[in-house]
């Protein structure tokens, strides 16, 4: 009863944004406003509020959870997505935007490589970086600039940006996951074996979307030229993954999207060179032919060159300045009552790196600062109903976690499903990542279930998955960072950055609709390979 109840949200969001095809802020506040009345008063009589908040009002709670989730959504989810649409704002006021649709256009005259290379390449590198929508943003609103529909640039940057949201903000989920579980085993944190273990067993996990994933971006594209997909999917796809299994394996989660998502661009551009350069294509946007030289191309680029720089100093590739930053002006604030504590650098979050690679590129570019700001603030100003929807949507997500819906959920699931249960495994991360928008917020909700779950299976610690050797509790726990990849696709705050990205205000049922048959097999797929490989392999 008390997991039934505790749907009700997830379900509620589903059925207004999917059935009654309304708009997503709407959708968000109404089903905040019932998750709000289902926490003061089913919570309570149900008894799944957890014991830590014992004797503490059901009104404290719930009140610090919402504004809890309201500093979540605004530092840094919101921050990034306002500067994201900046950036690409700045570009099209400055009209750089035609220099790098032609120079896309001028690199391969295969539509279906040009949009790879935009979504799962530059998206991947993106997302490894930054994460927090900026994959999503930023290739959508490219795509926009290239001549593609708003629908069709919204939904294949959903689809692409899937495999690489493991790793996602320099290995944040797996290595988050990581330490949930370690927390949970030791009550210490993950080793640097354990975090390479898991790393490669997600990847493991995900080797068959590394293929998939592709092929379907590309039939998405264009569905005329099947062997050509089909050949370009295995030359990418089998690059990457040897890649991101090479990085996992010996140096762990930070770098396998990173340096996959460059080594698949570089696959691209050798099989255009190869294969595609001379081809004549018939549905090709033709442009007039130019030759850009080193200044214009680095006047074009500097905006997404400067993000692109600020993001990798400030990363984990360079230890010193990510630990100066980190230590720097950060701001932490106690909530009484639910006792969680927020924090946010000001100066180690995306969102700032973002905002300076635009600044600095827009300066380039010829904008003044004056104009800078009044374009920022009229970004911002057009951002409004996204704003309160992922506000609305993070809140939901704080105020189902703490007073214990989230975790009624995952714990049925696991007395219904016994010892089917690997299988159903990655389908508890979507949920999380449904609820909360983020990967690493799904790892920490139900990393230590995962954990304590293989232990309620009797599983081993050494076990052979795919030749592999390793933990039987780690491949379970791996499976949640899996699934939580599917729940992307169809999770509210995903599809609210894309519908601000391609301008499509009240349209996010109309995706999730078109995103939802890919997020179904995506877990089917997970689960198919989390269950071979602990009862078949």
């Amino acid at each position: 009863m008390a997991a039934l109840i505790s749907v009700i949200p997830i379900a509620l969001l589903f059925i207004l944004m999917m059935g009654l095809k309304m708009s997503g802020w709407k959708s968000a506040l109404i089903t905040l406003v019932v998750t709000i009345l289902l926490a003061l008063f089913a919570a309570p009589a149900l008894g799944i509020v957890p014991e830590k908040y014992a004797g503490v009002s059901i009104w404290g709670i719930t009140l610090w959870s919402v504004l809890e989730g309201f500093l979540k959504a605004c530092f840094p989810i919101i921050l990034i997505i306002i500067c994201a649409i900046f950036s690409y704002n700045i570009l099209c006021e400055t009209r750089e935007i035609e220099t790098i649709k032609a120079q896309f256009i001028q690199l391969t005259s295969d539509k279906g490589l040009l949009v790879l290379l935009l979504t799962w390449g530059f998206g991947g590198v993106l997302e490894g970086m930054a994460g927090f929508g900026t994959a999503v943003a930023i290739p959508a609103a490219i795509l926009i600039g290239l001549g593609f529909k708003p629908m069709f640039s919204a939904v294949i940057c959903l689809v692409a940006n899937t495999v690489a949201v493991g790793f996602g903000a320099v290995g944040l989920p797996a290595t988050t996951l990581a330490n949930e579980v370690a927390g949970e085993l030791t009550g210490g944190m993950a080793s640097h074996e354990m975090l390479c273990e898991i790393s490669t067993y997600i990847i493991i996990q995900l080797s068959l979307m590394f293929y998939i994933t592709p092929f379907l971006i590309l039939m998405m594209t264009d569905r005329t030229k099947v062997m050509k997909n089909i050949t370009l999917t295995l030359f990418v796809g089998t690059l990457s993954i040897l890649i991101q299994f090479s990085c996992a394996f010996f140096l762990g989660p930070e770098t396998p999207a990173i340096l996959g998502s460059v080594g698949s661009i570089v696959a691209m551009l050798i099989y255009n060179k190869l294969f595609l350069r001379h081809e004549a294509e018939k549905d090709t946007v033709h442009v007039e032919k130019h030759r850009f030289g080193l200044a214009k191309t680095f006047r074009a680029w500097s905006v997404y060159g400067f993000i692109i720089f600020f993001i990798l100093i400030s990363s984990k590739i360079c230890p010193d300045i990510n630990a100066l930053l980190k230590s720097t002006l950060v701001t932490k604030f106690q909530m009484p009552v639910i006792g969680n504590t927020f924090t946010f650098g000001w100066l180690s979050n995306a969102g700032l790196m973002v905002f300076l690679g635009a600044m600095i590129g827009g300066m380039i570019q010829g904008l003044s600062f004056g104009k800078l700001m009044k374009l920022l603030g009229k970004t911002a100003y057009g951002l409004q109903k996204t704003a309160l929807t992922i506000c609305c949507l993070v809140a939901l997500a704080s105020l189902m976690n703490n007073t214990g819906m989230t975790l009624s959920i995952a714990t049925g699931l696991v007395a219904l499903t016994g010892s089917a249960y690997p299988f159903f495994a990655p389908l508890i991360g979507s949920i999380g990542t449904f609820v909360t928008g983020s990967a690493t917020s799904a790892n920490i909700l139900f990393g230590k279930l995962q954990a304590a779950a293989a232990g309620q299976l009797g599983l081993v610690n050494n076990a052979n998955f795919f030749g592999v050797s390793g933990n039987e509790t780690n491949w379970l726990a791996a499976a949640n960072c899996a699934g939580s990849e599917g729940g992307k696709l169809l999770s509210p705050q995903s599809i609210a950055i894309a519908t601000a990205a391609c301008d499509m205000e009240g349209q996010d049922g109309d995706i999730m609709r078109r995103t939802l048959p890919f997020a179904v097999f995506w877990i089917l797929m997970n689960g198919l390979m989390v269950f071979l490989g602990l009862h078949v392999i």
